[in-house]
């Protein structure tokens, strides 16, 4: 497995262990009123399950798994690979930042910009590795 496949899948297991926390607290806080604010990292459980379990779990298996080309020893692009690991995980810590610490709209909406940006970052890394079973 790459080296980079094991980092993001790491690091999804580490933000399924945050958002399973975070549910926990909330879900023992419906049960047993531990303190009001606690509602307030609802944004973040959220986030951490969807963004940094689901996606970052995905882009380490694509990663992974994906063929290479049989021309190419190496993944192509790897770096546009590396700065979408990067762009997600400073993406998900702004949206937090932005909802579960009112930081404000701004680093929000920089947070999602910047976990699009990852996104685009891995599509174009991707691109060229997505062939059909003729190789086309």
């Amino acid at each position: 497995m790459p080296r980079l496949s094991q980092w993001l899948i790491r690091a999804a297991f580490i933000y399924l262990l945050l958002g399973f926390t975070f549910g926990a607290l909330l879900l023992t806080h419906k049960g047993i009123p531990l303190h009001p604010a606690l509602w307030g990292w609802l944004p973040a459980h959220i986030e951490f399950l969807l963004m940094g379990w689901i996606v970052q779990l995905t882009m380490g298996v694509a990663f992974w798994i994906l063929p290479r080309y049989w021309k190419h020893p190496r993944r192509p692009n790897e770096i546009y690979a590396q700065i979408a690991f990067i762009l997600l995980n400073l993406g998900i810590w702004l949206v937090v930042a932005g909802t579960t610490f009112r930081a404000g709209s701004q680093v929000l909406l920089a947070g999602r910009i910047v976990e699009a940006g990852a996104i685009v970052f891995f599509a174009l890394h991707n691109w060229e590795r997505i062939v059909s079973r003729e190789g086309v």
